[in-house]
């Protein structure tokens, strides 16, 4: 059985993601491609992961992306997590981890309209909230979550979590849910962006509107046969307990994607089984010393669940917040050495947790300076900011 060490592992992730020095890529697209999907929970997220991995990047080229070419679709999936996918992915994606996704968000929306007290038959009622959405939207005319909850009445109702006086107690609008079920089955999806390109201000239309000659959903085994498939080259080897929680599949549905497949064992530093598409065996050579900065929920950063071969654990805490959500990260040769943040003035500072050399450093630096000027004085409000860039010390 072939063994991959942990220096192979790193250098495959170097090539791949387009972080080594002469491994960028050409353009949107081709990124894309190589990385199978961007996180978009987070706005600028998807911006600045591009930024690092296609040369000269600019702003206009990801929006073009999304709004104007819409090559580029931002759909709710593995792990109820928003992403921003090839819009040739769809269709494998809408079959599996988003029907997923869907189904779930269904069943809580007619347990809290329940709870809400909003109808005699909840069922029934988010089946017509469904129509009457989607009978608004029918005019092709994209709306923000605001501008549909205003014109349909029905989901004007509000919705109480957690007991009186908890931590995360609070109500919210209805409205929202509904329209993230839709989103979450493909039935709708986010179109112009009504805000700042760091901003996730989403207006929705039909899909059917947005992205009108994408295929309909594929099945389930034959959608995770293909994000199983892509998810290998971009991120193999790597283990099932990987892939399991990339996709937020079951491990059966994993483990038929992987037969279906033949993909191939491999051997991992440490023991443990990983794997890879049937035949990519072959050694990478090592990269030329590279570093980067990458941003919150960066791909390369959530691709893996075991992290040891790129991440420290000691660093673990500092770097991720408390429900796994990755911040902004500092690289170098494969390692995550640490974290950066924007100051007061908007500049780009490295916040170092290894010692490393001046060479390191000084790439480093001279790298914050880059993204510095890139984003020309925007200053990126982090949801998932880790304790590292709030600058709090931890034991």
């Amino acid at each position: 059985m072939r063994h991959f060490s942990d220096e192979e592992r790193r250098a495959r992730l170097a090539r791949r993601h387009g972080l080594a020095a002469g491994a960028r890529y050409a353009d949107v697209a081709a990124a894309t491609t190589a990385m199978t999907a961007w996180h978009a929970t987070e706005a600028a997220t998807v911006h600045l992961a591009l930024r690092a991995r296609v040369a000269d990047l600019a702003v206009a080229d990801v929006e073009r992306a999304l709004y104007d070419d819409r090559t580029l679709v931002k759909q709710l999936a593995m792990r109820r997590t928003l992403w921003a996918f090839a819009v040739e992915l769809l269709p494998a994606v809408w079959g599996s981890a988003a029907a997923r996704v869907g189904d779930q968000q269904h069943r809580q929306l007619v347990r809290d309209a329940t709870a809400a007290d909003l109808a005699d038959d909840p069922e029934r009622w988010a089946e017509e909230a469904y129509a009457a959405v989607l009978d608004l939207l029918a005019d092709g005319r994209p709306r923000t979550a605001r501008e549909v909850r205003e014109q349909l009445p029905q989901l004007a109702g509000r919705v109480t979590r957690g007991r009186p006086g908890a931590k995360w107690a609070g109500s919210s609008p209805i409205g929202p849910r509904v329209l993230t079920t839709l989103g979450a089955a493909g039935r709708v999806v986010r179109g112009p962006n009504a805000g700042h390109w760091r901003l996730n201000k989403p207006s929705w239309l039909r899909t059917e509107d947005w992205v009108p000659e994408v295929p309909p959903a594929w099945g389930s085994a034959e959608g995770y046969a293909a994000l199983v498939d892509r998810w290998l080259w971009t991120f193999g080897p790597g283990t099932e307990a990987d892939l399991v929680w990339w996709t937020g599949a079951t491990r059966t549905a994993v483990r038929a994607a992987l037969a279906s497949l033949d993909a191939e064992e491999v051997r991992l530093d440490g023991g443990a089984t990983g794997w890879v598409r049937r035949g990519d065996t072959a050694s990478e050579p090592p990269a030329a010393s590279w570093v980067a900065l990458l941003p919150t929920l960066d791909p390369t950063t959530m691709g893996w669940k075991q992290r040891d071969f790129y991440l420290d654990p000691r660093h673990v805490a500092h770097l991720f917040d408390t429900n796994g959500n990755a911040g902004n990260t500092a690289w170098c040769d494969g390692r995550v050495v640490g974290a950066w943040a924007q100051d007061d003035e908007a500049a780009v500072r490295v916040l170092l947790r290894e010692q490393v050399s001046s060479t390191t450093r000084a790439a480093l630096e001279a790298e914050a300076t880059r993204l510095t000027e890139w984003l020309d004085g925007v200053r990126i409000t982090n949801v998932y900011a880790s304790p590292q860039m709030k600058g709090v010390a931890l034991p």
